[in-house]
């Protein structure tokens, strides 16, 4: 059985194989390249495991399943967190021809329920650590509802016949691995989507793997690379950008973090010499605040290159990254449905501090949008449209999203809203879906908070809409500082800077701290449905 999803036409896909975009290999191949290395490939806490190791255990664990009627096309629901099993597990699927999908360890019944309805699972595996997973009223609600949930594997459990750690332990014996072909779905990914239940990305072996080869050639990536996955493991930045599986391709170390914060990290990152990592901006800030509180950068002595990725980096906190914390700044802008782009290590300081990088592939094919689909030229802000040999071609079981999510041409709306330098180079303005349409005048959140990020004293800043009888929306600044500062005070900093008046937040909201989403980013649903709250009890 194949997992139908949306191809790329024939002439494409025959161009990215010719071109060796295309291998046609399963992602097994990133493991077998070392399965008899002794060299060290994850770090979890107290516990090492060996590229060999890493390639034993996933086929005693792919054996265990295979064993109990696993077989290609089936798909599963995984909900692992920053542990190694959940590369023992990811690969162990990959070698059956089993297509996960990762929810990330943050999600909840809502999420999990959502994604079972969407694949029809056989293979349930997760934590009993996990709130959801504690006892086995959930496991039988999702049983009820999704009657092709016939095996449930839990790390931790108590009981070894469905135990992760039993099965990791039993004998591969004579396993010969099935893994599907390079062409067909590998595993699911999540949309990144802010609102509602994310949608699935079928990524195949082909698109996927040439991204995360691609990737360590940018990224300089080789076996000499001990790489902190800070962000949830599951998530596609700390995944392929170019993650865990780019360093097991390269031969590298991985070493886990269960969360990003600088108390957990600034240890593991001096204990064990990581060169590379990569944050999300709030992170980043952060780890910033820390060293000024700590007075010194000195545990981070070792690292070379920090990515940053997951949303808009301003200028002064990419100054400030390289200058504070003393290494090389990347800049990464990616999407779970494909494009990924970077800044280079020998781009100029100007490009990497002011732009979020250009494409990965000479084939990724990019240009920007009017509201009316018609090409904008070189400079103009527009919407995002691309296409090319590792950018999906539909979400999954979606055709009314598809419909409006891509043109004629196959070519994918991403709804972010880009300007492309001259250079080849894109500089993120906002989301379309984030824009404040304010009495008919467009507002970029993004653009406001940059500038108001530029402020001495504004840490944070997230740019909200807010409903209004006369005008539709307004706009609302929810700012964490330094010290307090008056909004008058900030009104007048974002008129110096030449700001147009009606862009000005016509409330500015003092807090302690921006919610996030489970991968990191500035939660404005929970900040918009904040402000709905507090209109309705006024």
């Amino acid at each position: 059985m194949t997992i139908s999803y949306s191809r790329w036409p024939d002439d494409l896909a025959a161009r990215y194989r010719e071109k060796g975009f295309w291998l046609d290999l399963p992602m097994t191949d990133i493991l077998d390249r070392h399965r008899d290395s002794e060299c060290l490939a994850v770090i979890d806490g107290d516990r090492q495991f060996t590229y060999r190791q890493l390639a034993s255990l996933s086929d005693n664990l792919a054996a265990a399943l295979q064993r109990r009627g696993l077989k290609p096309g089936d798909t599963a629901l995984v909900q692992l967190g920053n542990v190694a099993e959940f590369y023992l597990t990811l690969f162990a699927l990959f070698k059956i021809g089993v297509a996960p999908v990762n929810a990330l360890f943050s999600h909840q019944r809502t999420e999990l329920a959502a994604y079972a309805s969407q694949i029809a699972p056989r293979l349930l595996i997760a934590d009993r650590s996990h709130p959801l997973f504690t006892d086995d009223a959930f496991i039988t609600q999702l049983r009820r509802e999704q009657p092709s949930l016939q095996q449930v594997i839990l790390r931790n459990d108590a009981h070894a016949e469905n135990s992760l750690n039993a099965l990791l332990a039993e004998p591969a014996d004579d396993f010969r691995a099935t893994p599907t072909a390079g062409d067909e779905v590998a595993f699911f990914q999540l949309s990144g989507g802010s609102t509602g239940t994310p949608k699935l990305i079928p990524r195949t072996h082909n698109d996927y793997y040439y991204s995360i080869r691609e990737s360590d050639v940018i990224c300089g990536v080789n076996a000499d690379t001990r790489y902190l996955i800070a962000l949830p493991a599951a998530h596609n930045f700390p995944m392929s950008s170019p993650g865990a599986l780019g360093v097991f391709y390269a031969g590298g170390q991985v070493i886990l973090a269960a969360d990003p914060s600088a108390t957990l990290c600034f240890p593991l990152i001096e204990k064990h010499q990581v060169t590379d990592t990569g944050l999300v901006p709030p992170a980043a800030s952060l780890w910033l605040q820390a060293i000024q509180e700590g007075g010194s950068n000195a545990a981070l002595a070792s690292l070379q290159r920090i990515q940053v990725g997951g949303a808009k980096l301003g200028e002064t906190l990419a100054a400030r990254i390289q200058n504070e914390i003393g290494c090389t700044l990347q800049q990464v802008f990616g999407m779970a449905e494909g494009l990924v782009n970077y800044t280079r290590l020998d781009d100029d300081e100007q490009t990497i501090l002011t732009t979020q990088g250009r494409p990965i592939s000479p084939d990724d094919e990019v240009w920007v949008a009017d509201e009316q689909g018609h090409p904008l030229p070189v400079g103009a802000i527009g919407r995002l449209m691309t296409r090319g040999p590792y950018t999906f071609r539909g979400y999954y079981n979606s055709p009314e999203h598809n419909a409006t999510s891509f043109d004629d041409q196959g070519f994918y709306c991403s709804g972010d809203l880009v300007e492309i330098t001259p250079a080849g180079n894109i500089i993120v303005q906002g989301r379309e879906k984030d824009q404040i349409n304010r009495g008919g005048e467009k507002i970029a959140a993004e653009e406001i908070e940059n500038l108001l990020q530029r402020h001495a004293d504004v840490i944070h800043a997230a740019l909200v809409s807010m409903s209004d009888e006369l005008m539709g929306e307004k706009s609302c600044a929810f700012i964490v500082t330094r010290q307090p500062v008056k909004p008058v005070a900030l009104r007048r900093h974002l008129r110096e800077l030449g700001v147009a008046e009606f862009k000005l937040p016509d409330r500015i909201t003092c807090v302690d701290a921006l919610p996030l989403t489970a991968v990191g980013k500035v939660d404005k649903k929970r900040l918009r449905q904040q402000l709905a709250d507090q209109r309705a009890q006024a």
